[in-house]
């Protein structure tokens, strides 16, 4: 899932509405609870469902009368870098992540919305990519190194990615393989917080004095040739940007993902303002549309549901950033998010499922 300090590329203007039933072709049980996922796409999507490292899409599930909406980074293997693969783990008894688990079988459809997001490594000749994982957030981050590797002979990736167990360390194989291919560009480290390895080093969960142990047996060095990727629980990610903005990187050299909010703190400031019961209007693939705020809507998004139910969005956290607009007329109050940057929220981007209206009329556009 996409958040936080990203770049923006010519596919981010594409339509991101619509759902499209995908068949399971594959089905790899990676661990006890975590499996691999690969969908066929059809000739007549396959322009649509392109995708770049880092990139996600939004799974529909229905289930007991309930939908549920998660929101998968693209995981392709390193050898078909264009397959359609997702990783899902259980995280619930009663999620999508435990029914891909339990009963998902090859030849099943599954409701797949488009690829989004801006999470990605910059296009920075030469750049030593250090990228630091915790769990799933290796997800996104595998296929980010392989395409860095491929396409740029001058680059170096170093990846740490921090798991429970050496059994818990997800696509450890198939990083195992990217190694063997660009044995002196490529070094992955692990970090078992659950597990006792040889090296002190590698045992416990990553804290600034680890990492900047760590950092310095990657040979890496502050500077503009340095560049960070990062992705895991709010826990590590939090930890990890502060440390590295202690040793010296830049912000603007520092990305970042987050797959889980839990053991964030609780918003700060003062309670969000009352909800004005004023007009929204949309512009959504092309269409505009306009509705009145009701008295149960909290949030712009429970609005626009209601006229447009094609809105995208998934985690109505903040987190993934599906539900991204630019408002081109009123105004909005932003509760706590981790989907946009500064120069989003400088050009008038917002997340409809955590902005409220602070006018009575407001234009959302989910088309800029």
């Amino acid at each position: 899932m996409d958040t936080a300090v990203t770049t923006k590329t010519a596919d981010a203007a594409a339509p991101r509405t619509g759902w499209y039933p995908l068949p399971v072709t594959f089905l790899h049980r990676l661990t006890e609870d975590t499996t691999a996922i690969t969908l066929e796409v059809p000739d007549g999507a396959r322009e649509r469902f392109a995708h770049r490292p880092g990139a996600h899409v939004v799974v529909r599930h229905r289930a007991g009368g309930r939908e549920l909406r998660r929101s998968y980074s693209v995981c392709p293997p390193p050898e078909d870098p264009a397959a359609l693969r997702l990783v899902v783990k259980r995280n619930t008894p009663d999620g999508f992540g435990a029914h891909a688990l339990r009963r998902l079988a090859v030849g099943d459809i599954l409701e797949v919305g488009p690829p989004a997001g801006h999470f990605g490594l910059p296009p920075v000749r030469g750049a030593h990519h250090v990228l630091i994982a915790g769990g799933c957030g290796i997800t996104p981050l595998a296929p980010m190194a392989a395409a860095a590797l491929r396409e740029d002979p001058e680059c170096r990736v170093s990846l740490v990615h921090a798991a429970r167990t050496a059994r818990d360390a997800l696509l450890a194989d198939e990083l195992a393989v990217l190694k063997d291919t660009y044995v002196d560009r490529f070094t992955a480290l692990y970090v078992l917080s659950r597990e006792r390895r040889e090296s002190e080093l590698s045992s416990g969960r990553i804290d600034a004095d680890r990492l900047a142990r760590l950092l310095a047996v990657l040979g890496a060095r502050p500077g503009p040739g340095t560049r960070f990727a990062l992705c895991g629980p709010y826990g590590l990610v939090e930890t990890v940007r502060t440390a590295l903005a202690r040793w010296g990187a830049e912000p603007d050299t520092v990305r970042f993902e987050l797959f889980s909010t839990d053991g964030a703190p609780p918003e700060p400031g003062p309670e969000a303002p009352a909800v004005r019961r004023g007009r929204v209007t949309t512009v959504l693939a092309g269409r505009t549309g306009t509705v009145t705020m009701a008295p149960q809507d909290t949030t712009l998004l429970d609005a626009v549901l209601r006229a447009r139910p094609d809105v995208p969005y998934a985690c109505r956290d903040g987190v993934c950033g599906n539900c991204r607009a630019k408002v081109v007329r009123g105004a909005v109050a932003l509760g706590r998010q981790h989907a946009l940057d500064a120069a989003d929220l400088a050009a008038g981007y917002t997340l409809a499922c955590r902005a409220r209206p602070r006018t009575d009329d407001v234009t959302l556009d989910f088309d800029a």
